[in-house]
């Protein structure tokens, strides 16, 4: 029983890493359809904002506020990331929509060039991002299960993402018009909605997200520059298992395959257990092309 509550947490915890990561992707790739390969690059962005906010509270503020360094690192993250995100958009993305080879072949470059910046500023080994004290140690659940606070803060930490990408997307009038200009461009510029603004924005919070994504990877273990290229494939699957375009899916997908690869893995070894995620992936896929849940977006306009 105890190994059973394990694994589950285990899976949930691996699910809710993979949702993080994967919300940012779900608003860049599955709502307006741009294919990022700079994504995992925007993680790297969030990690190293977090070592840099450590480093600062290290050598310029009282040893007593070092505990206080991870809220500000996360909200420097979505800062940091943001800002390029943004920059990014209104200098190349937005002149490759609708040209997703194109957008896919740029992005990467520009995701080369990043770890590049990254080597250069950092050097190239991964360095270590120290914990602040309230998140060590775990909760005793019964006998030899012990949850890890920091699993248990990055599960609430999702949870929080979540609830509030979902009051941004659905319940703010910046969301409205978010989700006009991914449903139908023409007519909410006919109805005076700014798209350029929205694509900006649009972008740039998908890029917040994943630094913050990266900020909290933090709490696993080292970083370096090629941190995000990990996660990247496995952010790609999660949003088109789950439905391009629906918040719903992409929690559905990391659910599935973090638990399912979590299981696997426990019944075998991690390469054979990744293969069979991808084999099983694949098989639903031929099922449902569509993925878990579909939506009309951008792609799908004219």
């Amino acid at each position: 029983m105890e190994i059973w509550i394990s694994q589950l947490f285990n899976g949930l915890s691996v699910s809710s890493i993979l949702l993080l990561i994967a919300l940012g992707l779900a608003v860049t790739f599955g709502l307006m359809r741009v294919i990022n390969m700079a994504h995992g690059e925007f993680i790297m962005i969030g990690a190293y904002g977090a070592y840099m906010t450590q480093q600062i509270f290290k050598s310029a503020l009282p040893k007593s506020l070092f505990d206080a360094y991870f809220p500000v690192a996360l909200l420097a993250s979505f800062v940091l990331a943001f800002a390029i995100g943004y920059l990014l958009e209104v200098t190349l993305i937005r002149f490759l929509y609708g040209r997703p080879l194109d957008s896919l072949l740029a992005t990467w470059g520009v995701g080369l060039m990043l770890q590049q910046l990254a080597r250069t500023i950092f050097g190239a080994p991964n360095v270590a991002v120290s914990s602040p004290t309230w998140l060590d140690g775990g909760w005793a659940l019964m006998p030899g299960v012990v949850l890890p606070y920091k699993r248990l803060f990055i599960i609430a930490l999702v949870a929080f993402c979540l609830f509030a990408m979902y009051l941004y997307i659905y319940r703010s009038n910046a969301g409205r018009r978010m989700r006009a200009v991914m449903q139908n461009r023409d007519m909410a510029a006919c109805l005076g909605i700014s798209t350029r603004r929205v694509d900006a924005f649009t972008f740039a919070i998908g890029s917040g997200i994943a630094g913050i994504a990266g900020c909290a990877l933090t709490l696993i273990g080292p970083i370096g520059p090629s941190i995000g290229t990990y996660y990247i494939v496995d952010a790609f699957m999660v949003v088109v298992l789950g439905g391009v375009g629906k918040l719903v899916g992409t929690v559905a997908g990391a659910l599935g395959i973090g638990v399912f690869n979590t299981l696997f893995e426990w019944w075998t070894d991690a390469s054979l257990g990744k293969v069979l995620v991808f084999l099983c992936i694949v098989a639903f896929l031929q099922w449902k092309p569509m993925g878990m849940f579909a939506v009309r977006s951008r792609s799908l306009d004219g």
